[in-house]
């Protein structure tokens, strides 16, 4: 599949900050604001980013404006989320896909954010940014994403807990995916053609191994595996100590994963926690389940 790189992000370019999800808190927000002008950005915040309305940051008419106003204004180069938690499935399909198809810029963000990912995907063909900016490694790898031109060479973690699921193989496809809960309540509401794809999944315990089993097997009964060339596994952070009935979260990962009949890699330091890395999603991607190496292409150009 094609995937469009928008231009590479320069000091100077204007960044504009939305919160099409949750609400962050004015602390987090002035972080973010001090760490794009550390890059030497213009930082500009969307008029609702610390809207209340319950857990949403404003009503979705709002947090949808505010997206469509950094896609229309000619000026921004990049549009990144405050923060995930709940809000963007509700107006991911009401994007103007015809203003980002117009100019190409990139999104950052990630949990519930993987959402709008996937709703770029499946109507622009656009690549974007798994990743946030809290914390000093977390931020410099999405500076390096949004600003550099390079293709990304992430490594298998060998501490890290899904480093033990493992299918050997090479495969090549564009790098859909993010947060698997968002990614399984995509089916049949928007979830975009992943035949050809490797398949990244990341996700925190918000409760037992069933619910990781229900999503996998959501995706898996539905057909959206079909034609799936690897998966790539981040992290799952919460289930380091956690059993069922003798069963830890890499027996589910394995006993779903492995009759996809596919390359399989863990331990990709990228998802939720402290510090993760950020991944490009949308261009071509190379996984070396063998070496231990996901290779990632540039998310601009």
């Amino acid at each position: 599949m094609n995937v469009v790189l928008p231009p590479r992000v320069v000091a100077g370019d204007r960044v504009r900050l939305v919160s099409p999800a949750s609400y962050p808190s004015e602390d987090e927000l002035a972080e973010s604001v001090r760490t794009l002008e550390s890059w030497g950005l213009v930082v500009e915040v969307g008029e609702h980013a610390l809207d209340r309305h319950g857990y949403l940051a404003g009503r979705d008419s709002d947090r949808l404006a505010d997206l469509d106003d950094a896609y229309r204004d000619p000026g921004v180069r990049v549009v990144i989320a405050t923060r995930g938690g709940a809000g963007a499935y509700r107006i991911a399909h009401e994007l103007d896909f015809d203003a980002v198809r117009a100019d190409p810029k990139p999104l950052a963000g990630f949990s519930d954010i993987t959402s709008l990912h996937l709703a770029l995907w499946r109507h622009c063909r656009i690549a974007g940014i798994h990743g946030f900016l809290a914390g000093a490694r977390s931020a410099a790898s999405t500076r390096s994403l949004l600003m550099e031109t390079e293709p990304a060479v992430l490594r298998r973690d060998q501490e890290a807990l899904t480093a033990a699921v493992q299918v050997g193989g090479v495969a090549t496809g564009n790098l859909v995916g993010g947060h698997l809960g968002t990614l399984a309540w995509s089916v049949g509401a928007g979830l975009p053609e992943l035949d050809g794809a490797i398949l990244f999944l990341e996700a925190p315990r918000a409760v037992g191994l069933g619910h990781v089993d229900r999503q996998l097997t959501q995706l898996i009964r539905s057909g959206s595996l079909r034609g799936l060339r690897g998966v790539a596994l981040g992290r799952f952070p919460g289930f380091e100590d956690y059993t069922d009935r003798d069963w830890t979260v890499l027996d589910v990962l394995r006993d779903r994963l492995e009759p996809l009949g596919v390359p399989v890699i863990g331990g990709i330091d990228v998802g939720h926690g402290d510090h993760p890395l950020s991944i490009a999603l949308g261009p071509m991607a190379e996984l070396d389940a063998d070496s231990g190496t996901l290779t990632v292409g540039p998310a601009v150009r």
